[in-house]
């Protein structure tokens, strides 16, 4: 079973809240696609801040690595460790450019995969409405011990045994 966060868009002009049909199911785990072709899978989710500071990044790597002169696989290993590290914090990247962007965070689903997800939501999901809230039940009237007749070995205050 995979966690899902749900993201609301900011609403467009001449709406008061976003439809459903734009909200974004963004799953919590490993982003295999990113560990593999981060740049790439950045600019195809359109995550635009996340790849510079991911260029910028690498550069200051790679030129502490001509500075210190570093063997080959000292570079292949922090460049994989990066590429790891990129895979497991996809969906916090999306999440970050989402909030950044506006998007309002609504919850967390669980569910097997994305459609499943958004079933679940949905079906438990009420959009903010104010609702009329009933006034609270008038509390019940207790009987005294004087209008009713008590049974037991003393039915009323002093009486004789």
């Amino acid at each position: 079973m995979s966690v899902y966060t749900v993201h609301e868009p900011p609403p467009r002009k001449r709406e008061t809240s976003a439809t459903p049909d734009r909200f974004t199911f963004v799953r919590d785990g490993f982003y295999f696609w990113a560990f593999l072709l981060g740049p790439l899978w950045m600019l195809w989710r359109r995550l635009w801040l996340v790849t510079l500071f991911y260029l910028l990044g690498i550069a200051a790597i790679e030129a502490g690595f001509w500075a210190m002169d570093a063997p080959g696989i000292t570079q292949f290993i922090v460049g994989f460790l990066l590429a790891l590290l990129i895979g497991f914090e996809a969906g916090s990247l999306r999440r970050w450019t989402l909030t950044r962007r506006g998007w309002k965070n609504l919850g967390v689903v669980v569910g097997d995969d994305v459609e499943t997800a958004e079933r679940r939501f949905f079906a438990a999901w009420v959009p903010a409405t104010p609702t009329p809230v009933a006034p609270p039940p008038a509390p019940a009237k207790m009987p005294r011990p004087d209008d009713s007749p008590i049974i037991g070995l003393f039915p009323q205050p002093g009486a004789p045994r």
